[in-house]
C-alpha cells in the first residue's frame, strides 16, 4: 500500500488497468470478498475509493486511514496476496502480483 504525500491519514495513488478490463475490474470490486473488506477495515481504512480515467485507463485511489494504524503488514497478509493474484490479469503489476502504484501528491484540499 502506498504512502503518498497527502493530508494526514489520507493516501492517494495511481494504478494502471489493462485495456478491455474495465467491466471485469468493476464487477470484481462490486463483489469484494468479505474477508478482504474486513482486513482493510481492521487495518484502519475507513474510506476507500478508486476512480477510473476511461481515456487513459489510469485508476486513482484515495483511502483514509484511522490514526495509529499502519498499512505496512497488509502486503504480507495471505488474503491481500490472494486478491492481488486474482486481479493480476486485469492491471499492471510488479513481480509477486502487487499492483504497480505511483504515489500522488496532494496539491489542494477543501475542508
Amino acid at each position: 500500500m502506498s504512502s503518498a504525500s497527502t493530508s494526514p491519514g489520507t493516501r492517494a495513488f495511481r494504478m494502471k488497468l489493462k485495456p478491455g478490463n474495465e467491466q471485469v475490474y468493476r464487477e470484481r470490486h462490486d463483489a469484494i470478498w468479505p474477508e478482504l473488506s474486513a482486513l482493510l477495515h481492521d487495518a484502519g481504512i475507513y474510506d476507500y475509493s478508486i476512480f477510473l480515467d476511461e481515456a487513459t485507463l489510469d485508476l486513482f485511489a484515495v483511502m483514509k486511514l484511522r490514526p495509529g494504524h499502519d498499512l505496512g503488514p497488509l502486503p504480507q497478509h495471505p488474503v491481500m496476496r490472494r486478491w492481488w493474484d486474482y486481479m493480476a490479469d486485469l492491471m499492471e503489476v510488479e513481480p509477486g502480483n502487487r499492483p504497480c502504484e505511483w504515489p500522488l501528491v496532494q496539491v489542494f484540499h477543501l475542508a
